[in-house]
């Protein structure tokens, strides 16, 4: 029992690691690692400088966009899960949708809508708030321009999709 016990534990924590890449270490991890670990990326961006950001999404139900940094030299720089405050602090009106998408990563396609009355694109992604509640990230674009038009957050619960007492986010 001891055993089996040991091995789910092992089986567990090396899914985490792969799921958010935290066992590479940056500075020694390379590229293929990363690749090795997290997977194939859904989107891959190459700078001017040669340097490389990868993107993680773990929805649509998942709570976490993970993004990765490989400089020019091909070793890993950082990975950061995007789905917070901070980052989408730097979503501003007017930007553009690859902008929005070099920051975020993709959004989840079904959770995506056009209304036409306001000409108006949402893209939506789900992450867990500061006070570990499941909540979701909107990003309202001009349909015309494909530009940020604003954002807005709310609860899960706000939306009504949690049965009483709350969605809870479970890490």
């Amino acid at each position: 029992m001891r055993l089996l016990w040991t091995i789910l534990v092992t089986a567990l924590l090396a899914a985490c690691a792969a799921y958010s890449g935290s066992g590479l270490k940056p500075g020694e991890a390379k590229l293929e690692d990363v690749q090795r670990v997290m997977g194939q990326a859904a989107m891959r961006w190459q700078d001017p400088d040669g340097s490389i950001q990868l993107a993680y999404p773990r929805g649509p139900m998942g709570f976490h966009a993970y993004m990765a940094y490989i400089g020019a030299d091909g070793r890993l720089q950082r990975i950061e899960n995007v789905m917070d405050e901070k980052s989408f602090a730097l979503i501003r009106a007017g930007m553009t949708k690859s902008q929005v998408v070099r920051i975020l990563g993709p959004s989840e396609p079904s959770w995506t809508i056009y209304f036409k009355a306001r000409d108006e694109l949402v893209w939506e992604w789900r992450y867990c708030d500061a006070w570990n509640e499941a909540a979701r990230f909107d990003v309202l674009f001009d349909g015309g321009k494909g530009t940020v038009r604003s954002t807005m957050s709310q609860t899960e619960a706000q939306m009504g999709l949690c049965r009483q007492g709350g969605c809870w986010c479970a890490h």
